[in-house]
């Protein structure tokens, strides 16, 4: 059986899908008008990338804890992720309801994702402090 190349986040599912979500997104606000463009576009793909980020960052982390809290920013982040393509539909700023319902539905399994991600990452962290919490 040949070894994985790369970093192990590569081979997850939530990376997989954040990063299509990232194209995506980037295909999407290459086409919003002018007026959009620059500020909610350019929030758009900050948002997104740092979800790439976060959930690189988490699928590294050695520590229960430190996991626990990277995940939980990733949660946050999505949330913050999924407001933004609801304000973007609202202005008009996508070339199409299609393209809009793409991102809404990909970001919602993005936010799935991560929420049983965040979790397993909260049990884990308990576990990990109670075994290193000393008897009475």
């Amino acid at each position: 059986m040949p070894a994985q190349r790369g970093p192990r986040y590569r081979h997850t599912p939530l990376w997989r899908d954040a990063s299509r979500f990232l194209v995506e997104v980037e295909q999407a606000v290459r086409r919003f008008p002018r007026y959009h463009k620059y500020t909610l576009g350019a929030e758009l793909r900050t948002q997104a990338m740092n979800v790439c980020r976060l959930v690189a960052r988490a699928a590294q982390a050695n520590e229960a804890g430190e996991r626990e809290r990277l995940v939980g920013q990733l949660v946050w982040q999505i949330e913050d992720l999924k407001m933004s393509v609801q304000l973007a539909k609202e202005l008009e700023a996508f070339a199409s309801f299609a393209q809009f319902q793409r991102l809404a539905e990909q970001a919602v399994a993005l936010g799935k994702q991560s929420g049983g991600w965040w979790k397993r990452a909260r049990t884990a962290a308990g576990a990990a402090s109670r075994q290193g919490a000393a008897p009475a």
